[in-house]
């Protein structure tokens, strides 16, 4: 593990998280745990957490890259959402999370759920809803390594998404 560090965005990593959104673009990907950068045409515009995801209705997400030490290299990118609402409580959880495309299989999202859980806490949460796609194999073995319990599933729009709570 500490092979990465969790940063909020900056302008340092502007061209890195733009270069992250055309591969995950071209790779067909979901943005979980993106803040809709997949939404915005810009950086500047994709910064403005608070305004945007105000204006769409969705509730405050503190943002946050998976930034590897060795190379400075954004590899992911983790929100945390905050409160629940009945459509996070059902679906989408506390937590959302990507790795790049060309960066998975490495164990990052296990390292960078690790790193934001701790955060979590400071926020005054004593645990923590995560949910998967019940096909996402990597996603859930990254909850249950860092302690997730399947609280059930539930069908949704892409599936059976399985609901897993974290004790901080």
């Amino acid at each position: 593990m500490n092979r990465l560090f969790l940063v909020r965005p900056s302008t340092e990593y502007e061209q890195q998280v733009m270069a992250y959104k055309d591969e995950m673009l071209q790779n067909g990907d979901s943005f979980d745990g993106c803040a809709g950068l997949d939404e915005v045409g810009s950086y500047t515009d994709w910064m403005d957490f608070e305004n945007r995801l105000k204006k769409k209705g969705w509730v405050p997400s503190a943002v946050f890259l998976a930034v590897r030490a060795e190379d400075n290299k954004v590899v992911g990118v983790i929100d945390y959402r905050r409160p629940l609402t009945p459509f996070l409580l059902q679906y989408g959880g506390n937590i959302g999370y990507s790795i790049l495309p060309s960066e998975r299989k490495k164990g990052y999202a296990t390292e960078m759920l690790a790193l934001l859980l701790p955060i979590c806490k400071e926020y005054g949460e004593e645990k923590v809803l995560l949910t998967c796609n019940k096909a996402n194999q990597a996603s859930k073995r990254a909850i249950i390594k860092n302690g997730g319990v399947l609280e059930n599933e539930v069908c949704g729009e892409h599936g059976v998404i399985e609901r897993y709570w974290i004790k901080l």
